[in-house]
């Protein structure tokens, strides 16, 4: 009996250990959501009233071009960093592994732009790739309109993106490669295996794990773009529509036209599309990921 009873004092002590967690999780995730769900179902009204509307926030969003448009500028945004910017991680982190003279101090330097805040990053590319007096322009002699031209601003956030996130995802791979044991590379070595040989069938399977939770976050992080593109692009661009994300579509919808109803149908909507490529990538992951050590 005394046993039992200390066992039950054990479990309240853990109940109260995690019920900080568990409360704030409630408050400020599990609500909010449910506060949304609710919310696009209606339209707003004056003095923070509400009226209930149905599908028709939905309705409306489907068969908005500029949504549609969203939608696809978000998901090639996702095209054109993920891929890239986790290839480009995985070298950095392979070259950060190698014997090289300062490589702490090249850590610190990949890491830096995550320490920095995006806005500052956003505008200080912006500056650089300013049309009329931009470094990019002057050093290489050329005339062309980055954040103003509607066919290549996609591109030129997505390449400050990439650059902003490199080195918190190296940082993070190279966790996973120095986990690695040294005797697998020492066996190969002696079995005359050369180093792409030994990247694409040592390294590249026992860094699959760590490489599926970078992806896994850089396409969550890429669906909810925003920052870079209210600060690089921004209201009045001519370009805007080319590079407006969903979620700054939703901020454009509630806090600057009100709309919050349709605005919580996007949030909505959002959450899908990323629980939906999630899915799909955990799908996926068996046919590469490699969990066996």
């Amino acid at each position: 009996m005394k046993k039992k009873a200390w066992g039950n004092q054990d479990n309240a002590w853990g109940y109260m250990m995690i019920a900080p967690t568990i409360i704030g999780l409630l408050i400020l995730n599990v609500y909010p959501f449910i506060q949304t769900i609710f919310m696009s179902f209606t339209s707003a009204k004056a003095f923070g009233g509400y009226k209930f509307v149905g599908l028709k926030n939905y309705a409306s969003m489907f068969s908005s071009p500029e949504f549609l448009r969203a939608t696809w500028n978000t998901i090639l945004f996702c095209i054109l960093t993920v891929p890239v910017g986790v290839m480009l991680a995985l070298v950095v982190a392979i070259l950060l592994n190698a014997k090289i003279k300062g490589k702490v101090a090249f850590r610190a330097i990949f890491f830096l732009p995550m320490v920095v805040a995006p806005a500052a990053v956003a505008m200080v590319w912006k500056w650089m790739f300013n049309a009329e007096y931009g470094i990019i322009n002057t050093v290489f002699h050329l005339k062309v309109d980055w954040i103003t031209n509607p066919n290549i601003v996609i591109f030129t956030v997505a390449i400050v993106s990439i650059w902003s996130a490199i080195g918190y995802d190296a940082v993070l791979l190279l966790s996973g490669i120095q986990n690695i044991s040294k005797s697998y590379y020492e066996a190969a070595s002696l079995d005359g295996c050369t180093k792409l040989q030994q990247f694409w069938y040592i390294t590249l399977p026992m860094v699959s794990p760590t490489l599926f939770v970078v992806l896994i976050m850089r396409l969550m992080t890429s669906l909810k773009v925003y920052d870079m593109i209210y600060m690089m692009v921004g209201e009045g661009n001519p370009a805007l529509s080319k590079a407006q994300s969903l979620i700054y579509l939703f901020y454009r919808e509630s806090f600057i036209s009100g709309n919050k109803g349709y605005a919580s149908a996007i949030v909505i909507w959002t959450v899908l599309l990323i629980g939906i490529i999630s899915a799909v990538q955990f799908m996926g992951q068996k046919k590469w990921v490699n969990y066996d050590v």
